[in-house]
């Protein structure tokens, strides 16, 4: 199974999707004030959460004016980290649980260099997930979605209402799906000699 239509180059199409009550597709903020911190502010990811770290005495305004920078830096640094075979199939059994009760079980999964048409795909029959090579360096988030699709369809062959329903529980569905179809959409767009001081 493909990762969806959406998943193949040229076919964008839109899921069902209900977006979260407050209508954000972000992880949960976190800001944690310290005494004993005087300048330094530091983030990390918990889960589906973000903590940021930052000294007692800042305003609402320099604590909002960090939490961007900070969310901006660990961004940078996922799309730069490349996970192994080991580690992609690791995340899955993590992902699995944490979303569908353990009950997607791969027998292998891993990257490979031969889809260009699809960022994924699945045989249910012998348990398999393959992604493709041009989602390493994408953030963790896109990531965890190809998979956490991928795995549905160890519980659910076909992309029907109950695969969608399954997908509902990761918050960041539809963020997902978005920056994919925009990577879709980047590679239809013509060159335009001169562009950029050429």
């Amino acid at each position: 199974m493909s990762a969806d239509p959406l998943h193949r180059a040229g076919a964008p199409q839109h899921a069902p999707t209900n977006p979260p009550p407050n209508g954000s597709w972000t992880s949960a903020i976190e800001v944690r004030r310290s005494t004993r911190r005087r300048r330094t502010v530091s983030a990390y990811r918990e889960g589906d959460r973000t903590v940021v770290l930052i000294p007692a005495r800042m305003s609402e305004a320099e604590e909002q004016r960090w939490v961007s920078v900070m969310l901006d830096k660990l961004a940078a640094q996922e799309s730069k980290r490349v996970l192994g075979d080991a580690e992609l199939a690791e995340r899955a059994e993590r992902l699995s649980g944490q979303y569908f009760d353990g009950r997607a079980r791969p027998t292998s999964v891993r990257w490979v260099t031969n889809q260009n048409t699809r960022w994924g795909s699945c045989t249910p029959s012998e348990g398999s997930i393959r992604l493709s090579h041009r989602l390493q360096g994408m953030p963790e988030y896109v990531v965890d979605y190809v998979l956490l699709h991928e795995l549905a369809h160890l519980l659910v062959p076909g992309h029907g209402p109950r695969f969608w329903r399954l997908l509902e529980a990761y918050p960041r569905t539809e963020r997902a799906r978005g920056y994919l179809e925009g990577v879709v959409a980047a590679d239809r767009l013509p060159h335009v000699p001169g562009a950029r001081g050429e």
